[in-house]
C-alpha cells in the first residue's frame, strides 16, 4: 500500500479535537519563538571530495586529547581495550533495538547478562535492559512510584543533578504532582534529616536522592530511607556504579528503586557522553517497571535459553496502558558495562573506587592550600567530585588551563538553575578520577596558583 500523507481535512479535524485553530497555534503554545526558524539556510548540494573536506575542516575545530577535570554528569574514566574489542564485534551491531522476533540469542543472553550485573551491584531483586539515560531513568523511577502509591507528592534534594530534575519535571508536569525540593546543608553539602522530616507526610509517593549528589557530597542513605519508610513513601537512590564499590549497595539501605547514569561503566565521554540509564527495582515492584527484561529459559531439550518477557508493559503492545512510551533500550552501551564490569570484577570495582576518592582527596588538598580557594562545604564527605569558591577571576583560570591543554572545572553559575542561587556565586567543581596522574594534579595547582 502507498504512503498516504494526511488531507486538508483530516488536519483540521486532528487540529479541532484538541482545540486548537491551526498548527501555527499548536508550535507557539510548546516551542518559543526564539527557537524557532524562519527559514533554513541550507546551501547547494556537495560532492563526495567537497563534503569530505568540509566535514574534516570541522573535526580540525576540536580540541583532542584534553585533561579532563570536569565531570557534573559525564566523566572521564579509563576504558579498557577490551571492551571496544567486544563491544566491537559485529554481531552486537544493529540498527534499532531488537524485539523478540529477530532477537538472537546472543544478543539476549548479553542483554541477561548486563542485568544480572545491575542487580549484583545494587542488591535490588530486578533490572530491565537499560533506558535512553540517567535523566530518563529518574524520570521514570518518579513516574512508577506516582502509580504505585497513587500518592501526589514527590520529594527530590536540591542537590539532584539539575538535568535530572528537568527531565523529571517536563515528564511528571501533567500528572498533577507537587514536587518539593529540599535544600543541602550549607556545611556538609548532604541533606539533613530534619529538613527531610520538616516535609515528608503520608502523601509523599517518593523520596529521591542522589549520593554522591551533583555537588559530589556522599548523602546518609541509610538515615534518609528510614525517616521515607516510616511514612510509606517509596525511597529512589540515584547512585554512582563504581562508588557501589565501596559504600552499601541500595538494597542494604531499603531503597525500593535504584536509577542513575551508566556512562561511568565503559562508556567513553563522546562529544558529551555516549549515555545509558539503569534501573533496578525491588521484586514488588518489578511488573511495574517501564522497559524490556530479558528473562533465563529452557528450550525444549532442556537447554539454556534466552526471551524477552515482561514485555506487556509496552506502547506497541498495551497501547495507553503501557507503564513507559519508552520501548527502546541502549543495548550497545549497556552490554559495554557489562563487558567493563565482568573484566574488573568486584575486587577491580574496589580498587577503582578506592584510587578514585584517593586521587580526588589528594587533588582537594592541594586546592585547598592555594590562596584563594576555600571548600565551599567544609565538614562533608566526597567522592571524586568537589566543589570551591574562589575570589579569583573563574573565566581567566578556565582560559589559562585550556593553554595547557586542560579542561578546567565547572563554573556552578554556567548551571541553568543555579544561576541565581548567590551560595553558588564565584563557585567551582572539579572532577577527579583515576585517570588523572599526580603530575597533571600538581600540574593543575601550580596553574590555580599562578593566575
Amino acid at each position: 500500500m502507498n504512503y498516504i500523507p494526511i488531507s486538508n481535512q483530516d488536519n483540521k479535524e486532528m487540529l479541532e479535537s484538541i482545540g486548537v485553530k491551526n498548527t501555527e497555534e499548536l508550535l507557539s503554545a510548546q516551542i518559543p519563538e526564539v527557537l524557532r526558524a524562519k527559514k533554513l539556510n541550507i546551501s547547494e548540494g556537495l560532492s563526495e571530495q567537497q563534503l569530505l573536506d568540509l566535514f574534516k575542516s570541522y573535526a580540525q575545530k576540536n580540541r583532542a586529547n584534553l585533561t579532563c577535570f570536569r565531570g557534573a554528569g559525564v566523566y572521564d574514566h579509563f576504558v579498557p581495550s577490551i571492551v571496544d574489542e567486544i563491544v566491537g564485534r559485529s554481531e552486537f551491531w544493529t540498527a534499532y533495538t531488537p524485539y523478540q522476533a529477530e532477537a538472537s540469542q546472543g544478543t539476549l543472553q548479553a542483554i541477561f547478562e548486563y542485568q544480572s550485573i545491575i542487580c549484583e551491584l545494587t542488591g535490588l531483586d530486578c533490572s530491565n535492559a537499560s533506558m535512553y539515560d540517567g535523566a530518563t531513568a529518574v524520570a521514570e523511577a518518579v513516574i512508577l512510584a506516582i502509580r504505585t502509591t497513587k500518592k501526589n507528592k514527590i520529594i527530590i534534594s536540591k542537590a539532584l543533578n539539575p538535568e535530572y530534575i528537568s527531565v523529571m519535571e517536563t515528564y511528571i508536569k501533567n500528572l498533577n504532582t507537587e514536587i518539593i525540593k529540599i535544600d543541602i546543608d550549607e556545611k556538609n553539602g548532604a541533606i539533613n534529616k530534619d529538613t527531610l522530616n520538616s516535609v515528608i507526610d503520608e502523601n509523599v509517593a517518593a523520596v529521591v536522592v542522589q549520593s554522591p549528589n551533583f555537588f559530589g557530597t556522599v548523602e546518609d542513605m541509610q538515615t534518609l530511607s528510614e525517616i521515607t519508610k516510616a511514612k510509606k513513601a517509596l525511597f529512589i537512590s540515584v547512585v554512582n556504579l563504581i562508588s557501589l564499590g565501596l559504600f552499601k549497595s541500595p538494597a542494604e539501605y531499603g531503597a525500593d528503586i535504584a536509577v542513575g547514569e551508566g556512562q561511568i561503566f565503559g562508556n567513553s565521554m563522546y562529544m558529551g557522553g555516549s549515555t545509558f540509564g539503569f534501573m533496578a527495582v525491588t521484586k514488588a515492584l518489578e511488573w511495574k517497571m517501564p522497559g524490556r527484561i530479558v528473562g533465563q529459559t529452557v528450550d525444549k531439550d532442556g537447554k539454556r535459553g534466552f526471551v524477552l518477557t515482561l514485555q506487556s508493559r509496552e506502547q506497541h503492545i498495551r497501547r495507553e496502558k503501557a507503564t513507559s512510551n519508552i520501548c527502546t533500550n541502549a543495548a550497545l552501551n549497556s552490554f559495554a558495562a557489562c563487558v567493563y564490569a565482568a573484566y574488573l570484577g568486584s575486587q577491580g570495582i574496589k580498587e577503582l573506587a578506592e584510587t578514585n576518592i584517593s586521587k580526588a582527596r589528594y587533588a582537594f588538598d592541594k586546592i585547598k592550600n592555594i590562596k584563594g580557594f576555600t571548600p565551599l562545604f567544609k565538614d562533608g564527605f566526597f567522592f571524586n567530585e568537589f566543589v570551591f569558591k574562589t575570589d579569583k577571576d573563574i573565566k581567566k583560570i578556565n582560559e589559562e588551563l585550556l593553554k595547557e591543554n586542560i579542561l578546567g572545572p565547572l563554573t556552578l553559575t554556567e548551571v541553568c538553575s543555579l544561576k541565581t542561587d548567590d551560595k553558588y556565586k564565584n563557585c567551582i567543581m572539579f572532577a577527579v578520577t583515576e585517570k588523572r596522574t599526580k603530575q597533571e594534579i600538581d600540574k593543575l595547582a601550580e596553574i590555580l596558583s599562578r593566575v
